[in-house]
């Protein structure tokens, strides 16, 4: 028998027989390697661990302690399918769709005629812990494309995937007597190696995600190494769900969707309006502060406009359809950026001008399919804090950099102090869905990569995921409780400014193609508001709340100097409400907790005696006794310092 060469981790060089496996190699170095053993990577490539090796190979053993998001992705992979083999042993008439791993877990979706119950997850993840006690192994077998379909015939999802998938020959992994799928894998040796994992929730979906395809059913689960990190993630997800934007947007009487409006537009209710006009405030002062003029445009323009921009042609879909009107067909705008070009184009411009900062807080519509409405995290009306920087090919490192300090000073103003950033890259010219050539293409990512490398930011880099017009920057912020969320963007444009023959004067006295960079860092008012509700959990610091302070009387008798001790507060610029309704000031400050207001100041009549007020904070209960003076003196140092919390 030949022999082949095999290169381990630490450059090791070892001679096995032809048709070694990863798990005999792994078995030859220790036997705790072994037994942890998730998955092998075999020059470059994830591996099942009993796959025969057939020539020279860089091998890698991946554990949970050292496979990162390799290994648990396979682990996660075969959590799924020992979901599906569960289910087919409970419920044999079911169909199978697809089962892939996802973030923080695992879906299998399923075709059946009746619905899947909250008691049928109790008894199919009971039947999964049943199969991992068996210690099944996961087979590979290859199967040739024509008996594939030949042996599928009458399973229409698994037909269509060999068809559009498969090669000649393609691989099937089997689990027990009734399980077996078409599948790439790799997967675990046996399903003795899944030790923590739980179903969380039922879900309707459909086929391929097209609204028009067949209606599923999809199975929600988690799966991690060990039954602590288990819990962690179980922990946070009770967490999100308190902090659910949703519930708390209900609870807090801060925003609404109507039924009778339709889905995805957003109802700003009197509190979550003020929150709204803070944090649009605060951006405004931002962009006179920083150079940009304001502007507005309108939500309607002729759809020639969208065809100029190329909108029509690459972004169609995300669009609501165009309306008649009397010269033309109208579009609702999608997007801010043509508005902001007709007002950079409405005169010449020099280099002298350069560069132009037009900043709107600008409403746009966008089709979001119904499936995928959220809240206020994905809407289908929402007003983007949106600039865009018309400037030479000089001055747009400086540009880029300036929007990313920009962007962090807007996090940290937030009371994010976790981020990352991320560089999105085109596909080399590959599928054609890029505009531009692969000289702009380079210019526009070199400038990204320098900015990024000015500001010492560690920036990941994501191919193949531009915008259709350049590169960009963004940024994910962390929450609370470790969730990422998509907030900031900087998009390089070199195509706009050509599709609409955007023009200065340069020093030469000729003229000239300015570059483009759009930015946003709310991304949306609305997304940014959910993120905000769901970071504090409702609780905002003072500087952000609806409502800073509320007087409470405890009696009627107290009621003319309450009133006083609101005024001087109104007069001092705090957002106060006076609660002087006929109940028991305990039940007032219960409900003052609940709708989580920073202060709640209690006047009696030692308080009417001595000119002050007792202070309650939502956190920290009673401060005691103080005057109205020292209390907003107070009040007023943490709202001028921004502080998160009180």
């Amino acid at each position: 028998m030949s022999s082949i060469q095999i290169t381990l981790p630490d450059g090791s060089v070892q001679s096995a027989p032809s048709g070694s496996r990863p798990i005999d190699i792994a078995r030859g170095i220790s036997t705790r390697l072994a037994d942890d053993a998730i998955v092998a990577r075999v020059n470059g490539d994830l591996y099942d661990l009993d796959r025969p090796l057939e020539s020279d190979t860089k091998l890698e053993i991946l554990t949970a302690r050292n496979g990162g998001p390799d290994a648990l992705y396979v682990y996660r992979h075969s959590t799924a399918h020992l979901l599906a083999a569960a289910v087919l042993e409970l419920f044999p008439e079911t169909k199978l769709g697809v089962g892939p791993p996802v973030e923080n877990g695992f879906y299998y979706d399923f075709q059946r005629d009746t619905a899947f119950t909250p008691d049928d997850l109790e008894k199919i993840e009971a039947r999964m812990w049943e199969i991992q006690k068996r210690d099944l192994p996961y087979e590979r077998k290859l199967t040739r494309k024509d008996e594939g379909l030949e042996k599928y015939k009458d399973d229409w999802m698994k037909r269509e995937l060999i068809t559009e998938k498969a090669g000649e020959v393609f691989s099937e992994y089997t689990l027990g007597p009734q399980f077996i799928d078409f599948c790439r894998g790799p997967h675990v040796a046996s399903t003795s190696k899944l030790k923590a994992f739980k179903l969380l929730s039922l879900a309707g979906t459909t086929w391929k995600g097209d609204e028009k395809g067949a209606p599923l059913q999809r199975i929600y689960g988690t799966a991690w190494f060990s039954g602590k990190e288990l819990q962690a993630y179980l922990d946070r997800v009770e967490e999100a769900k308190k902090r659910d934007h949703r519930k708390l947007g209900q609870e807090l009487d801060l925003f609404s969707i109507q039924e009778a409006a339709g889905p995805g537009l957003i109802f700003w209710h009197p509190k979550g309006g003020m929150v709204r006009k803070i944090v649009e405030d605060w951006m405004r002062e931002q962009y006179l502060a920083r150079g940009y003029s304001l502007v507005y445009t309108p939500h309607v323009m002729r759809r020639d406009l969208w065809k100029t921009s190329g909108h029509a042609n690459y972004y169609s879909e995300n669009m609501f359809k165009p309306m008649e009107l009397d010269d033309a067909e109208y579009q609702l705008k999608p997007m801010n950026c043509p508005g902001h070009i007709l007002i950079y184009k409405n005169r010449m411009r020099s280099y002298r001008d350069l560069p132009v900062r037009l900043g709107e807080l600008g409403t746009v519509y966008r089709y979001e399919r119904s499936g995928v409405m959220h809240g206020l995290m994905r809407v289908r009306g929402f007003t983007q804090d949106d600039a865009h920087i018309f400037c030479t090919p000089g001055q747009i490192e400086d540009e880029i950099v300036s929007c990313l300090e920009f962007a962090f000073d807007t996090l940290k103003t937030y009371g994010f102090d976790s981020y990352e950033a991320e560089i999105s890259t085109w596909d080399g010219g590959a599928s054609g869905k890029y505009a531009g050539t692969a000289a702009q293409w380079q210019l526009a990512e070199g400038a990204l990569t320098k900015a990024v490398a000015r500001l010492n930011i560690d920036a990941k880099v994501a191919p193949d995921e531009a915008a259709f017009y350049g590169p960009k920057i963004d940024v994910k912020l962390v929450d609370a409780i470790g969730r990422k969320w998509q907030l900031s963007t900087v998009q390089f444009d070199f195509s706009l400014p050509a599709r609409f023959e955007l023009e200065y004067i340069g020093e030469d006295g000729k003229a000239h193609q300015p570059v483009m960079c759009h930015r946003a860092l709310y991304g949306s008012i609305e997304r940014f508001f959910g993120i905000l509700i769901e970071h504090y959990a409702g609780a905002f610091p003072l500087w952000l709340a609806p409502v800073q302070a509320i007087v409470m009387p405890i009696t009627d008798r107290n009621a003319e100097y309450a009133r006083m001790v609101e005024q001087k507060l109104k007069d001092a610029g705090l957002r106060t409400h006076l609660d002087d309704r006929n109940e028991k000031v305990n039940l007032k400050i219960r409900e003052a907790q609940l709708q989580k207001v920073p202060y709640m100041l209690v006047v009696g009549d030692r308080e009417g005696q001595n000119q002050t007020v007792s202070v309650r904070n939502r956190r920290h209960a009673d401060q005691g006794a103080m005057s109205v003076e020292s209390f907003l003196e107070i009040a007023r140092k943490l709202i001028d310092a921004k502080t998160p919390q009180e």
